[in-house]
């Protein structure tokens, strides 16, 4: 419990940060919708002289842009690939900054196991994380009820809404497994931004033409918001694709962590 309150206890100013951050980038893309909703033909004429591809790189549907769950699934790719820096920078830092602070050979000499620091650090960091996205949901909900312009589900909002954290879970266990595996991270940002920014690329890549099975290289392509809009659900074999890459990240992050060679200061 004392690893646990000391982790939550550390990441508290991160983990307050990020959660504003998100608020307002919510509040922000969100207060967009009533004037681009009044000016809607003007707004669709223009996207359509982009070309399909690009459209389709950026997850522009044209046919419900103009309605708030169409708007909002749109602007919420930008807040799920900002969620995701938050998740993987999390995973990342929890087991390196011992390393990086030179505080590992203090920690892993108290009476606790490995398995049970691991676990601590992890709690820690899903408390963070649940909290953000406690937040973020209310704030959307909030949001849209007063920016409203038109009937809305309220459930496929929350739906879109709760994928943020699912993205953000598989990011964190596979930030968790790469700290792991590497002894030596100076730099979490670098590597945060690296990895996210590389499958948010990956990402626009596969939505281009023909999806299929390209869609299973990035979790940012996991959760279709189109079908989420349409079916108010999400698709099953992605669900237990992202389940299994938060399992398998895990177990092997406390596999590996629990025969790692610590280097002593």
């Amino acid at each position: 419990m004392n690893i646990f309150m000391h982790e939550l206890k550390a990441y508290r100013k991160t983990t307050f940060i990020w959660t504003l951050s998100l608020m307002v980038i919510a509040v922000l893309f969100l207060s967009f919708y009533p004037s681009i909703a009044s000016d809607m033909d003007d707004f669709t004429a223009l996207l359509e002289g982009f070309p399909e591809p690009v459209r389709q790189a950026f997850g522009i549907q044209l046919e419900n842009l103009g309605t708030i769950n169409g708007f909002y699934a749109y602007v919420f790719l930008y807040i799920a690939l900002c969620g995701a820096i938050q998740g993987m920078n999390i995973g990342v830092s929890i087991l390196s900054k011992e390393v990086r602070e030179k505080t590992a050979d203090f920690l892993l000499t108290k009476p606790v196991s490995r398995t049970k620091v691991l676990s601590a650090k992890l709690s820690a960091a899903l408390v963070s994380i649940i909290l953000t996205n406690v937040f973020f949901i209310a704030t959307v909900i909030v949001t849209a009820s007063i920016i409203q312009t038109e009937a809305y589900s309220t459930e496929v909002m929350l739906l879109i809404s709760l994928t943020l954290l699912f993205i953000q879970l598989i990011f964190l266990a596979v930030g968790i497994l790469i700290a792991v595996v590497f002894p030596r991270i100076k730099s979490v940002l670098t590597v945060s931004l690296g990895t996210v920014f590389g499958f948010f690329f990956i990402s626009m890549i596969v939505s281009i033409g023909d999806e299929g099975v390209k869609r299973y290289l990035s979790p940012f392509q996991y959760f279709d918001r189109q079908y989420i809009i349409e079916h108010s659900s999400y698709e099953t074999s992605f669900l237990i694709v992202g389940g299994g890459i938060i399992l398998v990240s895990l177990v092997l992050s406390y596999v590996l962590y629990r025969r790692k060679d610590i280097h002593t200061v």
